[in-house]
C-alpha cells in the first residue's frame, strides 16, 4: 500500500431520525446558552419552530442567509450576533445557511451547530466560499468547521424533488474530485465509493417516492460521506469552475454543479483513469462521465447552462477566470479546453 496522510477532523456527528430533539443538550455541551438561529427566507418557519424548541436558549432567528455567502450579508449578521450577545450560531438549512454560519465563525470564533436539510455536504468541511465584488473565493481553515452536526432525516422529508436531485448530484461531485485529488488516500477512496453509490441508488427511488424513509436516510448518509471526502482533500477543476460561475455570474449552486460535473469528469478522464474507473464501478456503468450524465438526465435534472440562465457570450470570460490562477488538477488547465467544456455544458452535449 502506498504511503498516505489522512487528517481526521474534530467534529461531533449525530445521525438518525428525530435527532433534532438533542439540540438543547448539544448547546449545553458546548457551554453555551444564547443561540442565534440562521435560515434562508424560505426556511424562516422552520427557524421559528426551532426557536420555540430552544425556548430561552434562542436569542433570535436571522433569516437572510444568501447563496454564495456575500460578504455584505455576513457584515449584517455579525452585527446582529454582537448586538444580541449570541454565544453560538445554529445553521438550519442547506449550503447558503451553513456558509453564513461559517462566515460568522471565521470573524468571531463562535462555535457552530449545523443542522443540514439538504445534501450539500458543506457542514462536514473546513472550507468556506465567500463572494465579494462578484468574485467568489475559498478558504480552508478549522475556524469554520462546525463543532456539531445534527443529521435528522425527518428534516429532509419535505425537500422538493428538484432540490433533492441537484443537491445529491452536487454531493457526488465532492466524492468524484476527492478520488483524483493529490491528497487522495485509501480512506477517502473508500468513503467516496460509498457516497457515490449511496446517493446514486437513493435518488431514483426518491424521484418516485419522496417520502421513502430508507432512501432519505441513504441519501443523507451519502451526503455526509461525500462531504467528509471534500473536507480532507483538495478540490480541482470542477469546483473551480462552479465557483467561477456562481460567484461571477450568480448561477445557482447545486444546479450548476449538476450540469458541469459530467463535463469536468470527461475533461479530466484521460489523466485520471483509475479514479474514473472507481466512479464507474460505484455507478455500475462502463464510462463514469456518461454514467453521471445519463443518471442526471434520467432524474429530470437540468442538463444545460443555457436553461440555468447562463449567457453564451459569457462562456469565454468564465473560461478565462477559471484558467488564470493555478490549482491542482489532473489535466492541464488550458483556456481553449475549458471553453470547449463550457460550450458542451451550455448545450448539454453528452460526453464522449
Amino acid at each position: 500500500m502506498k504511503t498516505f496522510i489522512y487528517n481526521v477532523l474534530p467534529s461531533r456527528v449525530i445521525f438518525g431520525n428525530g435527532t433534532l430533539a438533542q439540540i438543547v443538550q448539544e448547546i449545553t455541551n458546548l457551554g453555551c446558552s444564547k443561540a442565534l438561529i440562521l435560515t434562508t427566507p424560505r426556511q424562516s418557519t422552520k427557524g421559528e419552530q426551532l426557536k420555540e424548541l430552544l425556548g430561552d436558549m434562542a436569542v433570535d432567528v436571522y433569516t437572510n442567509a444568501t447563496m454564495h455567502t456575500p460578504t455584505n450579508v455576513t457584515d449584517d449578521a455579525v452585527g446582529i450576533v454582537q448586538k444580541l450577545g449570541a454565544d453560538v450560531v445554529i445553521a438550519l438549512g442547506g449550503g447558503s445557511t451553513i456558509g453564513l454560519a461559517k462566515a460568522i465563525a471565521l470573524r468571531t470564533d463562535l462555535p457552530q451547530i449545523a443542522i443540514p436539510t439538504t445534501y450539500a455536504g458543506s457542514e462536514a468541511t473546513p472550507i468556506i466560499g465567500q463572494t465579494e465584488n462578484s468574485l467568489k473565493t475559498t478558504l480552508k481553515t478549522l475556524k469554520v468547521l462546525p463543532e456539531v452536526i445534527i443529521y435528522d432525516v425527518s428534516l429532509t422529508m419535505t425537500l422538493p424533488t428538484r432540490t433533492t436531485i441537484t443537491s445529491g448530484l452536487n454531493a457526488i461531485a465532492h466524492a468524484v474530485e476527492a478520488l483524483y485529488s493529490k491528497e487522495a488516500n485509501p480512506i477517502t477512496d473508500t468513503l467516496a465509493g460509498q457516497g457515490i453509490s449511496s446517493i446514486a441508488k437513493a435518488l431514483p427511488i426518491l424521484v418516485n417516492d419522496s417520502q421513502n424513509l430508507d432512501a432519505r436516510s441513504e441519501a443523507l448518509y451519502g451526503a455526509w460521506v461525500c462531504g467528509t471526502c471534500l473536507s480532507t482533500v483538495g478540490m480541482g477543476l470542477h469546483h473551480k469552475l462552479c465557483h467561477t460561475l456562481g460567484g461571477t455570474f450568480n448561477m445557482p449552486h447545486a444546479e450548476t454543479h449538476t450540469v458541469i460535473l459530467p463535463h469536468s469528469m470527461a475533461y479530466n478522464a484521460p489523466y485520471a483513469q483509475e479514479a474514473m474507473a472507481k466512479v464507474a464501478n460505484s455507478l455500475g456503468v462502463s464510462n463514469a462521465a456518461q454514467g453521471i450524465f445519463d443518471l442526471s438526465k434520467s432524474l429530470g435534472a437540468p442538463s444545460t447552462l443555457k436553461e440555468l440562465g447562463m449567457k453564451e457570450e459569457d462562456l469565454e470570460k468564465a473560461a478565462d477566470i477559471a484558467s488564470k490562477s493555478p490549482y491542482p488538477n489532473p489535466a492541464p488547465l488550458e483556456k481553449e479546453g475549458l471553453l470547449q467544456l463550457l460550450r458542451n455544458a451550455y448545450g448539454g452535449v453528452r460526453p464522449n
